[in-house]
């Protein structure tokens, strides 16, 4: 990059001399990068709490950038939420409503985002950026369009869906380029192919979405990282995001690139056994807030500034708008756009521009909460925890053939959040600011608050395909 602008410096110093016009020179859009871990949990990192976690690289990036603190996805899995932040758009729009899955039957193996969706990869394409993604993309994989080489990215790394889906097959542009795939290595070498990317593309703007497989079961870390954390097999997983996370942001320091990238690193969903919801109630697949809400930190030195909190509600589709707003790319203009620009929220304290924020069960909208209130319209799922001597068997398991992986999984016994709290019911309320671990029912308490949430709900629930519309107390 020195080179570069030291060239570009003798050619205009040239030019002035030899009494000619210096063209204008357009200076380069900024670079995004978005960060995106699988199943971790809000409570997982130094910056929003752990007590034990180390994750030194992460809490410098929250310390010089700046972190949202109710970030939430749309739904509590992984395959709606990717969609959701690829698209702008709410699950219900996309179609995308549950997981691609290989082994999971016909329909499930055939599902695909729809070719009538445009992604963000496909948008800064279009203007000129190069793109390339690593790791789990999870909208598509039993034929060739459906992979992300068809739908904006250049390039392409990773496993096509979760880890814990056979085969698990590491797939390289179109192409199978190993199974089965030794996923202790998987860190490290989207890692690599990450910061080969950031060096090659240094010279014009890029976009790159990096989709880490972990925390997702089954666990697994490199030997540098394996039994070193000193907090299990999450630790040490946890511990090589981490490290992920400061590679990628010295790569942008020793190549000058970091006042020109935004990057963003946040969670796809909540977490699965033995993570933590920093006290949240609920965990992944729940419609609890551990279900929904994930850390969220975003490092743009010069543009963001350092050590920034806001606490205002913010939904995974933002990032789809925010990143097309930094690199000045008009949205789309012929569907709905769900998503807005968060640009305020990071650098104020800016309200959520969200009059409200609704999250996904299934194909149906199951809340509705603002800043303050959440109405649980349907009856809240959740999952419970098993005592700890009762027999698990987990028919996704690492089995040395189809699926290499340490084998020291999490037990159901090590539930992630919170157990506790009211017997779950159609339209509960729920109070976030005094009450983030939904202990506590206050409907009766508030009419008003739920007949303004459930009018609201009411006006986006009719755009629902049917088959995903539920009626009042519909389980």
């Amino acid at each position: 990059m020195k080179a570069l602008l030291q060239g570009a410096r003798l050619l205009v110093l040239g030019m002035l001399f030899a009494g000619q016009p210096v063209p204008a020179v357009e200076p380069l859009r900024p670079n995004v990068i978005i960060i995106l871990a699988d199943d971790m949990g809000y409570g997982e990192l130094g910056c929003f709490g752990h007590p034990k976690f180390k994750t030194p690289n992460l809490d410098r990036m929250a310390a010089e950038g700046a972190r949202l603190t109710q970030f939430n996805c749309p739904m509590s899995f992984c395959a709606p939420t990717r969609a959701a932040l690829l698209t702008g758009r709410y699950p219900f729009r996309t179609g995308m409503t549950s997981n691609p899955s290989p082994d999971g039957g016909p329909v499930s193996d055939a599902l695909a985002l729809s070719g009538s969706e445009i992604t963000l990869a496909q948008l800064f394409q279009k203007a000129g950026y190069a793109t390339g993604m690593v790791g789990k993309w999870h909208l598509g994989h039993k034929l060739a369009e459906s992979l992300p080489t068809h739908r904006g990215f250049d390039e392409y790394l990773g496993i096509p869906y979760s880890n814990d889906m056979r085969p698990v097959r590491l797939v390289d542009g179109d192409t199978t380029s190993e199974y089965p795939v030794v996923q202790a290595g998987l860190t490290r070498r989207y890692t690599e192919r990450t910061l080969e990317f950031i060096a090659k593309h240094q010279a014009k703007p890029f976009f790159f979405y990096l989709a880490h497989a972990m925390p997702h079961k089954p666990l697994a870390a490199a030997e540098a990282f394996y039994k070193k954390s000193g907090n299990g097999l999450y630790g040490d997983v946890v511990a090589e995001l981490d490290w992920s996370v400061g590679q990628v942001l010295a790569k942008l320091k020793a190549l000058n690139l970091d006042e020109r990238t935004l990057v963003v690193f946040t969670s796809d969903n909540g977490p699965w056994f033995g993570g933590s919801t920093g006290g949240l109630r609920g965990m992944k697949g729940s419609s609890f807030e551990g279900g929904y809400r994930v850390p969220f930190i975003a490092r743009w030195p010069g543009h963001i500034p350092a050590g920034h909190v806001n606490p205002a509600p913010a939904v995974m589709m933002d990032l789809f708008t925010t990143s097309l707003a930094v690199a000045g790319i008009p949205l789309p203009a012929d569907r709905v756009i769900d998503g807005l620009d968060l640009l305020p929220q990071l650098t104020s304290g800016a309200k959520s521009p969200h009059p409200v924020i609704f999250g996904h069960t299934g194909p149906q909208l199951a809340t509705v909460r603002d800043e303050r209130w959440k109405l649980h319209v349907l009856r809240a799922s959740n999952r419970k925890s098993l005592p700890p001597d009762e027999k698990y068997v987990d028919k996704r398991a690492p089995d040395g053939i189809t699926i290499i992986a340490p084998f020291e999984q999490y037990h159901p016994s090590v539930f992630p959040g919170v157990e506790t709290g009211d017997e779950p019911k159609a339209m509960m309320l729920f109070d976030l600011q005094n009450d983030p671990a939904e202990q506590h029912d206050v409907a009766i308490q508030y009419p008003a608050e739920v007949a303004r949430l459930k009018r609201l709900y009411d006006e986006t629930n009719r755009l629902v395909p049917a088959s995903g519309q539920a009626a009042d107390g519909e389980k």
